[in-house]
């Protein structure tokens, strides 16, 4: 009998904890596209109207303001896709890589809650909008490789119009934090463990262009 007691007590006991983490994860992504779309509203409060279309004005952008890129790649007639950036580390006489260019970078990838989802250092998240120089997190070359991408191709790995876009702007040794609404990112699908409609941060170093061709 007491026996018995035992394997039911396990059992209540498993359920209990089954039900817990189900309604943790609910929560945690509860209204997630509204959340997202509020998250996103913040930052591009913060961004104003400073909208950067010349390769001349990027590089007069001063380190911690704020700017806005237009992905011209996902905007179309009905509405335009627009990118945040903040630039942390400023380099204007960096080169600048170009539409066939294959360059390695360090980026920290996170989601509005600052959860971390991909990248090759701990950098600043999605929650870090309001720091400023001194900087503590930096990639170390002693334990951090980049990760090199091409930015036209999809192999090795796939780049979203958003990195597609401000890659382009970026210039060697610049830092920024950028922030990717989900039109320019992986769309209302997700990717793997990236929901549908996520906006992504990124604290993104451009280390080097492997390859620069226009």
């Amino acid at each position: 009998m007491k026996q018995i007691f035992y394997i039911l007590a396990l059992l209540a006991l498993s359920i209990s904890t089954i039900s817990c983490e189900e309604k943790e994860e609910a929560t945690k992504y509860d209204n997630w596209k509204e959340r997202n779309q509020t998250f996103c509203d913040s930052i591009a409060e913060l961004a104003g109207e400073n909208y950067i279309a010349t390769l001349e004005q990027i590089k007069n952008v001063k380190e911690g303001e704020f700017f806005i890129l237009q992905d011209v790649i996902s905007s179309t007639n009905k509405a335009d896709a627009y990118i945040y950036c903040k630039k942390l580390v400023a380099n204007p006489e960096g080169e600048r890589p170009f539409w066939l260019s294959t360059v390695n970078v360090y980026y920290c990838g996170t989601l509005i809650n600052g959860e971390k989802f991909g990248g090759n250092f701990n950098g600043y998240t999605a929650l870090d909008k309001e720091i400023s120089p001194p900087f503590e997190k930096y990639p170390s070359e002693d334990f951090d490789v980049t990760t090199q991408f091409t930015i036209s191709s999809d192999e090795p790995y796939y780049l979203t119009t958003g990195w597609c876009t401000f890659l382009q702007y970026m210039h060697t040794g610049e830092r920024w934090l950028i922030y990717v609404p989900w039109r320019s990112a992986y769309g209302a699908e997700g990717k793997d463990n990236v929901l549908g409609y996520s906006v992504l941060t990124f604290d993104v170093t451009l280390k080097s262009i492997t390859v620069l061709r226009r």
